[in-house]
């Protein structure tokens, strides 16, 4: 990872899948804003849409609100004009709650946008590499930005979007906001991605205009990488080539949550198959792909009961198994062990890559902010994630990276988003988003 780093440049692809890709997230905050913010994190077939007050340095969030809503079938296949006008719809009901902060003023609050793909700002203002779950029938290239202040327009609110960014790169933006040493921020859940901040006097090849903080936050788009160096099993290779993008995405499909259930499933069977795991014929439902999910997984890995009843309960539930032996439970749950470490202990290895990118491993604090599911609320793969980077940099050197989870959960990124902007504005405070 750390030598697909060295070789990769601003807006193109290193030879080992690793991108660097403009994120106009600058400038990240500083943690002085204060005021009532709006956010929208438009994720696979859903998106959020928040609201909160930050109050400063040393502040948490006061008065969080988050609305959870389904994207309708029929706009997955929709120009995207048809999707922001139902998200600009939906948010202006969400906006009408604020209540008696809606001031008379005229002026416009900022709106952080965030979504759960990378998204490549140096192809057009902003163009998104991959609509994840969409089918989006539009032109490449249009200028998603416009499109949503279109519609916020159209509905009458008194938002605008300055940039679309991915929610990796809103979280290094919360992360800034508490701590002037966050310079990444990894996703570790049913995808992965990471995003770092680097001085742009270090990106000869960038062209384009100038930051006023000197820096840039640059997109890896890790999921991407690959390398013969990665620990890739026959069950993973099975997996690659039974997938939807064969030949892409390697690193993900090795440590993000959407396959490492899949791949447990796969190990689990070829035993069933071969050694008799689980009795004389193989589970029928052993077969089916995707079967176990990884917060299963989790459960499994993480039972600590008298002869792994968790992991009994769950075989039975999952794949119909209601006579395992304390043998398979065990075999079950080593095999969940082997997979979770060997992803955490690659993501550790991608945390290390980047802080070494950037020269910071001796006498520099540098603070990595980590969102996602598998480290959140998988405790095993969490302790693994930490035990790596300590086993990589020593004791000593380690001390100087220090993993933090995400402020405010998920989606709270596009909070910091529109904080980040505030000195664009006046006042923050109780401005009427509505037009009327």
């Amino acid at each position: 990872m750390q030598a697909a780093l060295a070789g990769a440049d601003v807006g193109k692809s290193a030879s080992e899948g690793v991108k660097l890709l403009v994120s106009y997230a600058s400038p990240l905050p500083t943690g002085v804003e204060e005021g009532l913010f709006y956010g929208v994190n438009l994720r696979g077939t859903d998106y959020l849409m928040l609201r909160a007050r930050l109050g400063g340095k040393d502040q948490c969030f006061a008065d969080l609100e988050r609305q959870e809503v389904a994207v309708p079938s029929h706009l997955l296949n929709a120009p995207t004009q048809e999707l922001f006008d139902h998200i600009a719809g939906n948010l202006a009901k969400f906006a009408a709650g604020q209540g008696s902060e809606s001031a008379a003023s005229t002026a416009k609050r900022k709106l952080g946008f965030t979504v759960s793909h990378p998204v490549d700002q140096t192809l057009s203002p902003v163009a998104a590499i991959n609509w994840r779950h969409f089918s989006a029938n539009d032109p490449a290239g249009k200028n998603l930005v416009d499109q949503f202040n279109n519609a916020l327009a159209k509905h009458g609110l008194k938002l605008q979007v300055d940039s679309l960014v991915d929610e990796t790169t809103g979280d290094l933006a919360g992360g800034r906001y508490y701590s002037k040493d966050a310079i990444a921020a990894i996703t570790l859940g049913m995808y992965t991605n990471a995003a770092y901040v680097a001085p742009a006097r270090a990106l000869p090849l960038w062209d384009g205009p100038p930051t006023r903080s000197g820096e840039m936050v640059l997109n890896m788009d890790w999921g991407g990488f690959v390398n013969s160096h990665l620990p890739i099993s026959k069950f993973d290779a099975e997996l690659d080539a039974e997938s939807s993008d064969p030949a892409c995405r390697a690193f993900e499909k090795l440590i993000s949550g959407m396959y490492l259930g899949e791949i447990v499933r796969r190990v689990l069977l070829r035993m069933a198959q071969e050694t008799a795991l689980f009795g004389d014929s193989v589970p029928e439902k052993l077969r089916v792909s995707y079967m176990l999910r990884s917060p299963d997984m989790a459960a499994m890995h993480q039972d600590t009961s008298e002869d792994r009843q968790v992991v009994n309960e769950k075989l039975q539930e999952i794949f119909g198994i209601s006579d395992s032996t304390p043998f398979a439970r065990e075999v079950v749950a080593d095999v969940c062990d082997i997979v979770a470490e060997r992803a955490a202990r690659l993501a550790g290895a991608g945390v290390v890559a980047i802080v070494k990118k950037l020269d910071r491993i001796k006498n520099k604090r540098s603070v990595i902010i980590v969102e996602g599911g598998l480290y959140e609320h998988y405790r095993v793969f969490r302790n693994y994630l930490h035990s790596s980077i300590w086993e990589m940099l020593g004791s000593e050197l380690s001390d100087n990276v220090v993993i933090e989870h995400s402020h405010g959960g998920s989606g709270a990124g596009a909070l910091f988003m529109a904080a980040s902007k505030v000195d664009d504005m006046s006042s923050p405070e109780e401005r009427d988003v509505l037009g009327s």
